[in-house]
């Protein structure tokens, strides 16, 4: 049977190389690779309901580049004077021939059922599998089951219309599979007694819990939010849900010693009643833990379709909705070479519509440290991870204890992920940071390894080994990551906000700007410089399994380093 449907693949890559001819193919360069861990099911029935969701080509993206960086930069006279939803849409709304010739063309195929977004630059629309083929040329839609979940995804590259190209950015629903994002465990069980032992002593500790996070980043009891309109949010995919009554175990156990909410106020989705997902256990403790008493959102986007693909179905809720948090922490990422660049670079375009409404988008850098790629011919280079790649996002790395068990500095942790991308240009606000540490590194890969031209990452980090979580009811230890560092800096962002608003400032919006450019004035104690340590990389002979390690000032495995709360604050008022 696989042999069959490898050979029907193949004559349909053949016919799509025959539909270029009278077509226009916008993701010619998406991998069509069906992920480990995928079986293929069969051919959908051509009257199976799909989802398709069509990125239309939005207008004045160059003037929303630099109000990016007006709004973002702490020397403009624009910084923190963020657009309503209203007033984006207003900016990037597609022209009314490029709505009028999109909608024409799908009602060409009698396709009717379409919402759009507040922004009119997506649209997804329903329709059955057979008018989904002749709407795409070359498409050929086929299920696949990973354990308990399944998709819909074509193993074909599409084409389009030549006279779309001016049009359509892409179409989600063909190829992408969900990305598989796992924490790290490192041990297991139920351990209590330990619990209790370490809430007795503070300086000496049997794994990462919120009075460990509290005590090395200096965070008080009093350091709680106090504002109604602040908030924060996680966002949650791949059928991961967190469960409340874990949530209130773990604040129970946990956050006894500074006021606290046991409770998510608001979740964007579907929220199922199954398992919890030890990811999302993890993503709302420790941003309701570090980030306490601050409204929480959770935005729980399983993709409830087959083909629906998930993390673009959170960046369309977040461009459809006029009030949302503040601050949004996401452990969500893919390899940059398995995804197309017109994907990318729209998606781009969506971090910064939420740079310019004043969001501070948060997203964890990986647990592969540099990556590792094999290439044609048998060489090796490093591998870069995206949405951490992007210009448009903060990206948190992650560090360890340099004594395991005492809340002392920090080296570290060999999976953070970080390096250069491959797609990305190199902004401007961190140039002279990344020169300064290829300059100065004693010692740095092989130059194949790695773009040194490329967007740098990660921007800062915080602690990513060894967390308590509660899951199921049961308090896990050893639970590791980037997924716990990042809602650990999303906290505490979310924290900066509430001071800020209440003194009558804006809130942070994109940080990267400002990390970058408080931390060249010279060096200050907003962040523990993180000096020791590298991550991994590829079992070669030439790196030996070693990607980059960490140095003085920002370093691409940790950043700038990690928060010290009352320095940073004091740094972030002053703005």
């Amino acid at each position: 049977m696989e042999a069959r449907f490898l050979l029907a693949v193949a004559v349909s890559l053949a016919g799509w190389w025959c539909s270029l001819a009278f077509g226009w193919a916008p993701e010619q360069d998406q991998s069509v690779r069906v992920p480990a861990g995928w079986s293929h099911v069969d051919r959908v029935a051509p009257l199976d309901e799909l989802v398709l969701t069509f990125a239309i080509r939005q207008q004045n993206v160059e003037h929303l580049v630099k109000l990016v960086g007006r709004v973002s930069d702490p020397d403009s006279p624009q910084y923190g004077k963020y657009l309503s939803l209203e007033e984006l849409r207003t900016l990037v709304q597609p022209s009314h021939l490029t709505l009028n010739t999109v909608h024409k063309w799908l009602g060409a195929y009698g396709i009717k059922v379409c919402k759009t977004i507040s922004t009119l630059d997506f649209l997804e629309c329903v329709m059955p599998a057979s008018t989904a083929e002749r709407l795409l040329p070359g498409a050929q839609f086929h299920r696949y089951v990973s354990g308990q979940r399944s998709a819909v995804r074509s193993p074909v590259p599409y084409t389009l219309p030549e006279e779309l190209a001016e049009h359509i950015d892409f179409v989600g629903g063909l190829h992408r599979f969900p990305a598989e994002r796992k924490v790290v465990t490192r041990a297991s069980g139920k351990e209590e007694a330990a619990v209790q032992y370490q809430q007795r002593r503070a300086a000496f500790h049997l794994g990462v819990t919120p009075s460990v996070i509290r005590k090395r980043y200096n965070l008080t009891d009093r350091d709680i939010g106090a504002l109604p309109n602040n908030s924060q949010a996680c966002a949650q995919f791949l059928e991961q849900y967190f469960h409340p009554a874990d949530l209130a175990e773990f604040m129970k156990l946990f956050a006894s010693s500074f006021g606290h909410r046991s409770r998510v106020d608001q979740v964007v989705g579907h929220q199922g009643l199954g398992k919890a997902g030890l990811e999302a256990s993890l993503d709302v403790e420790y941003i309701m833990s570090a980030g306490a008493n601050i409204s929480t959102w959770v935005f729980s986007n399983a993709g409830r379709h087959e083909s629906q693909e998930p993390f673009l179905a959170w960046l369309l809720l977040l461009s459809n909705m006029s009030s949302v948090p503040w601050v949004h922490s996401v452990s969500y990422g893919d390899d940059e070479d398995s995804l197309s660049r017109a994907y990318m670079e729209r998606l781009n375009v969506e971090f910064m519509k939420a740079a310019v409404r004043g969001l501070t988008v948060l997203f964890a850098s990986g647990d592969a440290g540099a990556g590792c790629r094999k290439l044609a011919g048998g060489s090796h280079t490093f591998r870069p991870s995206f949405p951490a790649s992007s210009p448009y996002v903060t990206t948190v790395g992650g560090t360890a204890f340099r004594n395991p068990f005492q809340v002392t500095w920090e080296v570290t942790d060999y999976i953070s992920g970080g390096g250069f991308s491959n797609v990305f240009f190199m902004p401007d606000y961190q140039a002279a940071a990344v020169r300064n540490f290829l300059r100065s590194a004693p010692k740095l890969p092989p130059r194949s390894y790695y773009n040194s031209s490329g967007r740098a990452y990660p921007d800062l980090a915080a602690l990513s080994d060894n967390y308590w979580v509660v899951t199921n009811r049961i308090p896990l230890p050893w639970v590791s990551g980037t997924s716990a560092s990042t809602p650990v800096v999303g906290g505490i962002m979310a924290l900066i906000n509430d001071r800020r608003l209440q003194k009558g400032l804006p809130p942070l919006g994109f940080l990267n700007p400002v990390l970058y450019k408080l931390q060249e004035k010279g060096p200050t104690a907003a962040f523990y410089d993180v000096t020791q340590g590298c991550h991994l990389s590829c079992l070669d002979a030439a790196v030996e399994g070693q990607g980059f390690c960490a140095g003085p000032s920002w370093d691409p495995v940790s950043g700038w380093g990690t928060p010290n709360f009352p320095q940073l604050l004091k740094a972030l008022l002053n703005l």
